[in-house]
């Protein structure tokens, strides 16, 4: 069963922990996230961005998908089925499809914009027990298309977001998406510590964890943090263990070339990755 991100991200703020978002991309990366959560007994958030939501033929496939898997794999730990920067017609599609988690992600708008387009969603999830995310300052890197240079969100926006009535708030705190360049100056503690005195309860989210590295992981979280997202170290590991199986020629070798063992390798580097985020974020056993 599909669930709201709402008490797991509450729970996950007052044990200082984080819960991780982890987006897929198909059966493989869904399959090798569920069955790590539930081998560490952990929460998890599956994210579905737009440009992945049509990759995998629209929402009531993906739905039908995970839905079907928690099911087959005897997945009792929380999961939550979460649209990664959603537009609004993108957020209103995901919520007639059945995820229980939507990111409405309105940062490039003007602030009042993105409070009245925020503010109309809020109701709606309100109503139907889905958990709303909502996004202050834009995240740098790209995301589907959409490009950002790592800015600081202002405390004040995130105020006046956060008391919309959100679920959780995703603020730019100098993180980006995709790799981090070398002359990267770190995350902006003192923008995070800024809005958590705004915002005071609200779980903050961090996006772009590939490449943050593991102290500011840490310290972000002892700070509010309480989801992280994770995709593209997943899509590094998969790629990786994948050309490793072709360069050595195993999909030469009898069956080799079966799709179901040409994927393996890629499926379980997803799994050790995801399950190395788990422990760093300290989510084990807190399903």
């Amino acid at each position: 069963m599909l669930v709201s991100a709402k008490d797991m991200l509450n729970k996950a703020r007052d044990g200082k922990y984080a819960v991780g978002q982890f987006n897929i991309n198909n059966l493989e990366w869904t399959k090798a996230i569920l069955l790590t959560a539930q081998e560490l007994n952990s929460p998890v958030i599956l994210g579905v961005s737009e440009g992945a939501g049509k990759y995998m033929c629209g929402y009531t496939t993906v739905v039908g998908m995970v839905k079907g898997m928690i099911n087959e794999l005897g997945i009792t730990v929380p999961v939550a089925l979460h649209l990664d920067h959603g537009t609004f017609e993108g957020a209103k599609a995901c919520i007639n499809a059945g995820f229980s988690s939507i990111m409405f992600d309105g940062s490039h708008y003007p602030i009042e914009e993105n409070i009245a387009k925020t503010t109309a969603l809020v109701n709606t999830c309100d109503v139907l027990g889905i958990s709303l995310e909502a996004e202050v300052g834009a995240i740098g890197g790209e995301e589907d298309g959409v490009i950002g240079k790592g800015e600081c969100a202002n405390p004040d926006e995130c105020k006046a977001v956060a008391d919309l009535g959100v679920t959780m708030l995703a603020a730019g705190i100098g993180n980006i998406h995709g790799k981090y360049p070398d002359n990267w100056e770190g995350l902006s503690f003192e923008t995070l510590e800024a809005i958590k005195a705004k915002v005071g309860d609200m779980p903050l989210v961090l996006h772009g964890g590939t490449g943050i590295p593991d102290d500011q992981i840490k310290k972000a979280i002892s700070l509010g943090v309480a989801k992280i997202n994770v995709n593209t170290e997943c899509q590094w590991a998969f790629q990786e263990a994948t050309r490793k199986y072709i360069e050595e020629g195993k999909d030469l070798q009898g069956k080799g070339f079966d799709p179901r063992k040409l994927l393996a390798p890629g499926f379980e580097a997803i799994k050790a990755k995801v399950k190395e985020k788990m422990e760093l974020f300290g989510s084990v056993g807190k399903a």
